[in-house]
């Protein structure tokens, strides 16, 4: 009998959470050693949280040493920090693109989360050393935060430059409609932050499958998506059970860590999927020549602030990926130190 994780690849793509492209990574007490390799995702994702827990380990020491002795190159010290910095991201994306048929995304610093000109310029740049190493374009998503800034960096981004891109830490639906109305390649909702935030607010620890918060977040803006007809794609991510997964069997991406993989190729329920564009369609109407007008930025801010779990999320996980990535810079500083 099939897997619930080969199940689920019939209907949606599989990407792995991970910066662990050998597989040697503990994620939870309960999991094993999983790898890239072994649960054969399309795509992976990365970011700065993921990468420093990566960049600590002994097997890939000799890919720090690679991104420091690059730096190294630069004149200031703080200059040297930098680019050694982005050099990380692109090795790490690099050696996983080896692994996998698909896309890799690699994140902004989220410290540039509210600056629009300062996210192109590090996504152009992200993007010219890995077409340096022979990489195309066209296997990299650029990961920004879902500020109206990164937004619109996004919409620069592909329209201008045919850099495709990742808009994360998304928990509303004027964020997602704002992406989609920007053009953006694809969209990352937070499951898993979502249901955190209602468990601290409200104490109630445990959803239905389809009443889970996080779930039906990605599948309101599935269904809006879907009635009119936007081309971009959801990847539902940040999952904390497989009961979220399942969940949301039929959605365009969904971005799972490791340990989940496991979980999911060891069970054997084979749900039907749950969310399904004809059946929307169906049930909602085909508008896609009907589209409401586009969102500005006053309505966007707006409707961000009277969303306060949006509101909270998105001001705490542009905090959390920006005090990772300072650290990671920490490291490195220390390792230019050394030489």
């Amino acid at each position: 009998m099939a897997s619930s994780l080969d199940h689920l690849k019939k209907f949606t793509t599989v990407v792995a959470d991970t910066g662990d492209f050998e597989g040697t990574m503990v994620l939870t007490q309960a999991s094993t050693s999983l790898a890239i390799k072994k649960y054969a995702p399309v795509d992976a994702t990365t970011n700065p949280s993921l990468i420093l827990l990566a960049s600590r380990m002994t097997q890939y020491s000799h890919l720090i040493d690679e991104a420091v002795k690059y730096g190294k190159q630069s004149k200031d010290p703080d200059s040297q920090v930098n680019a050694a910095f982005d050099r990380v991201f692109v090795l790490f994306g690099n050696e996983i693109l080896k692994c996998i048929p698909g896309r890799v995304s690699t994140e902004v610093d989220s410290c540039y989360s509210f600056d629009t000109s300062k996210q192109v310029e590090v996504a152009r740049h992200l993007i010219s050393m890995y077409e340096d190493m022979g990489v195309s374009k066209d296997r990299i998503l650029i990961k920004l935060s879902s500020t109206w800034e990164g937004i619109q960096a996004a919409k620069i981004l592909e329209s201008q430059y045919g850099i495709h891109c990742n808009l994360t830490l998304m928990f509303s639906l004027c964020q997602a409609v704002a992406c989609a109305e920007a053009g953006v390649t694809l969209i990352s909702p937070f499951v898993g932050r979502v249901l955190d935030w209602y468990v601290a607010k409200h104490g109630k620890r445990t959803f239905e499958r389809l009443e889970d918060p996080g779930v039906q977040l990605v599948t309101k803006i599935y269904n809006y998506y879907k009635t009119y007809g936007y081309k971009t794609q959801i990847m539902g991510a940040s999952f904390r059970n497989r009961e979220q997964i399942l969940g949301l069997t039929g959605c365009d991406l969904l971005t799972i860590a490791p340990s989940l993989l496991e979980e999911l190729a060891q069970l054997k329920e084979l749900p039907e999927p749950y969310l399904n564009k004809e059946k929307t369609i169906s049930a909602m109407g085909d508008k896609s020549d009907a589209r409401p007008p586009p969102m500005n930025e006053a309505t966007f801010r707006w409707l961000l602030n009277e969303d306060e779990m949006a509101t909270d999320k998105l001001c705490d996980g542009v905090r959390r990926f920006a005090k990772d990535a300072n650290t990671l810079r920490d490291l490195l500083r220390d390792r230019l130190k050394a030489l």
